[in-house]
């Protein structure tokens, strides 16, 4: 996995993606607005299925998955797995939660801008939002003459578990979850950061995960600590994500959060 905004591999991750099996690879800030980009060769048009497309919704776990480009969240269950999981997690930097003064969404550009460089998938004439869908969702169905915008499609949600059939006149079902919240960032010295990188962070599809509506709006801008998928299975896979977008942009973590995440892979 190497880092956004051209910095280098984070210290000792290729290390740990070796032993979980991986090469290094190439609020509501967490709302149902249309994120993040991949081509859309072999894709069908004109409202047609694209069921099987892509590797669609055949979800993997997040240390074989670092850049996001593959789908889902896929539980982490194996010993060795659990232990990668436990290194990356203590690699995270603590600090205090700082105030949320001044936070406001468009301090990281419109939702879902398909110009936000340095991420996969940008630049690609699709919105961040529909090329989730599409990576995530299975049983696609496309407005009639694109294979970008998405109007129905079969979702395995990760968070609860469930499968649901959505429609786009039912829009608010699925949710794109900022796995670390704009507004944790921002707390956590993102304000700080120039408007670019802020933009990265939120179309950056290793942050970005289509999930029930519901239980993304529980969440709001919670840390780990705060608030975990209600499925409890997938909570190691959740807190391995939220470590990888922390270590990739250098965000700390408060140590209660950092202590919820390594119980989630301890054992």
């Amino acid at each position: 996995m190497q880092k956004r905004f051209g910095r280098a591999l984070i210290p000792g991750l290729a290390v740990l993606l070796a032993v979980a099996g991986c090469s290094s690879g190439s609020e509501k800030d967490n709302d149902g607005r249309s994120g993040a980009k991949q081509s859309r060769g072999g894709q069908s048009r004109g409202g047609q299925s694209s069921a099987g497309q892509g590797g669609a919704g055949q979800a993997v776990i997040p240390l074989k998955n670092p850049d996001g480009t593959k789908p889902g969240l896929a539980p982490v269950t194996t010993k060795t797995d659990r232990v990668a999981a436990e290194r990356l997690i203590g690699q995270l930097v603590t600090k205090g939660r700082g105030p949320r003064t001044g936070y406001e969404r468009d301090k990281f550009g419109y939702a879902w801008m398909d110009t936000a460089d340095g991420v996969p998938l940008a630049r690609n004439g699709c919105d961040t939002r529909n090329d989730l869908l599409r990576r995530d969702g299975q049983e696609l169905r496309f407005r009639s003459g694109s294979d970008c915008v998405v109007v129905a499609m079969t979702l395995h949600d990760p968070y609860t578990g469930k499968t649901i059939e959505w429609r786009k006149e039912k829009a608010a079902e699925v949710q794109i979850d900022h796995v670390v919240p704009l507004s944790y960032s921002w707390q956590m010295g993102s304000s700080r950061w120039p408007k670019s990188k802020r933009q990265q962070l939120a179309n950056d599809v290793l942050n970005l995960i289509p999930v029930d509506g519901r239980a993304n709006s529980s969440k709001g801008d919670s840390g780990p600590a705060s608030w975990l998928p209600p499925d409890t299975s997938i909570r190691c896979a959740y807190a391995v994500r939220f470590a990888q977008v922390a270590l990739t942009y250098e965000i700390p973590v408060t140590a209660a959060d950092q202590r919820m995440m390594r119980q989630q892979c301890a054992g």
